[in-house]
């Protein structure tokens, strides 16, 4: 079973190998995609994100689900010296980094618990993959058209933060100025929850972000420096065999 959505701004797509998988969990996984959209999206002006940032909302009235994720952005504003940080000077809270890892991880627990045991599901180029081993290309930072490494996930996740999407939009927030350093840097993570908040943490640090993710627990790292230096720790899964993955 395949399908592809757009949803939160770019392309979903899923690729479930289990025979018989019902479409009801594939619809369920995709409403889910765009509650989250509805609800946490910055750019939303109805959205619970966009009125607690106009003070529309107190603290104590935040949903359970939000309340998770601020936390979860207090943890990495600690744990990177404030480098990064959704709540910067003159712009909206704009917890998008989590957002997007949490709720397509949660995506992945939902098609589990369908009874998915063999899939592949990739939110703009962040994989969470089960049942592998699936390949995954990661784009080259400079060409388009060009992958700069592939690896291999059998159950897992991967996320890169690099600026050839929405271009200079990773703030070092010790600055308040685009981060600098990385041309692009991927996490593999249990989780996607972690690959993506860490990928984005470790971009915002700039070189130093490297071993700073290759420091957390479960994560592998690959880095292309500014100087176009590539950096891999040991364990990252470079692939050579596996399917491609959806």
């Amino acid at each position: 079973m395949r399908r592809v959505e757009h949803v939160m701004g770019f392309p979903v797509s899923l690729r479930v190998d289990d025979e018989g998988f019902g479409e009801s969990a594939v619809d369920g996984l995709f409403a889910w995609l765009r509650e989250v959209d509805a609800r946490f999206s910055p750019f939303r002006e109805d959205s619970e994100v966009s009125r607690l940032d106009r003070g529309e909302l107190a603290p104590d009235r935040l949903s359970t689900d939000l309340t998770g994720i601020l936390a979860l952005c207090e943890r990495y504003r600690t744990a990177t010296g404030g480098a990064f940080d959704v709540r910067l000077p003159g712009r909206r809270l704009d917890p998008c980094a989590v957002v997007k890892g949490w709720s397509v991880q949660k995506g992945a627990d939902l098609l589990r618990a369908a009874g998915a045991r063999r899939f592949c599901l990739n939110a703009g180029g962040d994989v969470v993959a089960a049942g592998g081993p699936w390949r995954v290309g990661v784009r080259h930072p400079e060409h388009a058209d060009r992958l700069c490494t592939a690896l291999e996930l059998t159950d897992g996740a991967v996320a890169t933060s690099a600026h050839y999407e929405r271009g200079d939009h990773i703030i070092d927030g010790r600055t308040g100025r685009p981060a600098t350093g990385l041309l692009a840097l991927t996490v593999t993570a249990p989780t996607l929850t972690e690959a993506d908040a860490v990928a984005t943490a470790a971009f915002a640090l700039g070189p130093e972000g490297i071993p700073w993710a290759a420091a957390r627990p479960g994560c592998e790292v690959f880095a292309v420096t500014a100087d176009r230096r590539v950096v891999r720790t040991a364990g990252f899964p470079s692939a050579e065999s596996g399917q491609v993955a959806a």
